[in-house]
C-alpha cells in the first residue's frame, strides 16, 4: 500500500518507513512485545495512517497473533466513507 501513496504523491512516504520497521519486528520469531509495547506501535501506525486517509482511530485494533514458531501482526483500521 505505501508503493500506491508514494505514487500517488510522487514523494516517499513515512508509511514506508513504518512498514521497514514492522517488518524488523515480524523477522524474529521469538519477539516478546509488551502490551505497552504493542499500544506504542498502535499509536505510531494510528499516526501515519492518519495522514494519508481518514481513520477512525478509537476502532483500530491491532494484535500480534503466535501460529506455531511465527508471530503476525493483525491490524483492523476502520477506514472513513468519504463525504
Amino acid at each position: 500500500m505505501s508503493d500506491w501513496l508514494s505514487k500517488l504523491s510522487g514523494k516517499p512516504t513515512s508509511a514506508e518507513n513504518a512498514k521497514d520497521r514492522l517488518k524488523l519486528v515480524l523477522i524474529h520469531d521469538r519477539t516478546d512485545i509488551t502490551l505497552s509495547s504493542l499500544e506504542e506501535m498502535k499509536d505510531k501506525i494510528i499516526k501515519v495512517i492518519s495522514e494519508h486517509i481518514s481513520i477512525d482511530p478509537d476502532l483500530v485494533k491491532i494484535q500480534m497473533v503466535h501460529e506455531g514458531r511465527e508471530q503476525r501482526l493483525i491490524a483492523d483500521i476502520p477506514i472513513k466513507p468519504r463525504r
